[in-house]
């Protein structure tokens, strides 16, 4: 729980026979909202609402459910009840998602985490990063950009599989530092992050990365407790590499021109 299953993992799982049927739910909805079944799936998505159950897509792109399973509200906390629940009885997920033409569910992003460039392009991050995280060398991927006039990627390097790609080709490194501070690493390193990337419009495609030296734990509050990145962490703990990247408009990343 709380990860999409990426369409290309679970293609794996069902042509090997083993059938995993993707759901969606909060805390609050008790918690199954849609889920898909044996007779009714759908890869990719989180299947068609259960019983008595209405899914709704805002203007903005918000998930609205409205149901039985809808909490009445947060106990002794009304003002955040009112902004959850509405005067129509449905509560704002803030999930952003599609339905298709058949009422299957897809979740593209937290509404909160959608970035806005300084051009007024809407980008959901986190489709962009779990495609860049399939990379073998990628750990991490965090995408900035809000009210920039670009996204960009932080990337922590899968340290185990880039020390060995480094011993292979002659590249000493004392230290993380060192490796990733290394000409040869960060050119391969942003090979293989925008070689996942060729099909994105041009307007959400990162411009530039930043390797970062340590791994994102629970201890040190990157993650939740469910493994989420906190993304408002992330950006003030990581700010001046992220400055660097904006204020540094001379470097040209790979597969630019």
């Amino acid at each position: 729980g709380g990860a999409p299953l990426d369409p290309e993992i679970a293609r794996f799982f069902y042509g090997a026979g083993v059938l995993i049927l993707e759901g969606y739910g909060l805390t609050e909805t008790s918690p199954v909202v849609t889920v898909n079944t044996v007779d009714a799936m759908r890869i990719g998505s989180v299947g068609k609402p259960v019983a008595g159950t209405e899914v709704m897509i805002a203007d903005d792109g918000e998930i609205l459910v409205r149901g039985p399973q809808v909490m009445k509200g947060y106990y002794n906390r009304p003002e955040a009840t009112a902004e959850a629940i509405d005067a129509d009885g449905w509560f704002h997920t803030g999930d952003i998602g599609e339905l298709d033409e058949d009422g299957f569910l897809r979740i593209t992003d937290r509404k909160r985490d959608i970035i806005v460039t300084a051009g007024g392009k809407n980008i959901a991050p986190q489709p962009i990063e779990n495609r860049v995280k399939l990379n073998p060398l990628v750990a991490e991927a965090v995408m900035i950009g809000d009210r920039r006039p670009y996204p960009v990627l932080l990337i922590v390097p899968d340290f185990e599989r880039l020390r060995a790609w480094a011993a292979e080709n002659g590249i000493e490194a004392a230290d993380r530092a060192a490796l990733i501070a290394n000409p040869r690493v960060q050119a391969k390193m942003e090979a293989e992050v925008f070689g996942m990337l060729t099909d994105l419009a041009r307007f959400e495609t990162p411009k530039k990365i930043a390797l970062l030296p340590d791994e994102f734990t629970i201890a040190d509050g990157h993650l939740t407790p469910s493994m989420k990145v906190k993304r408002r962490v992330v950006m003030e703990r990581y700010r001046a590499q992220i400055e660097a990247l904006y204020a540094d408009e001379t470097r040209v990343p790979a597969g630019e021109v």
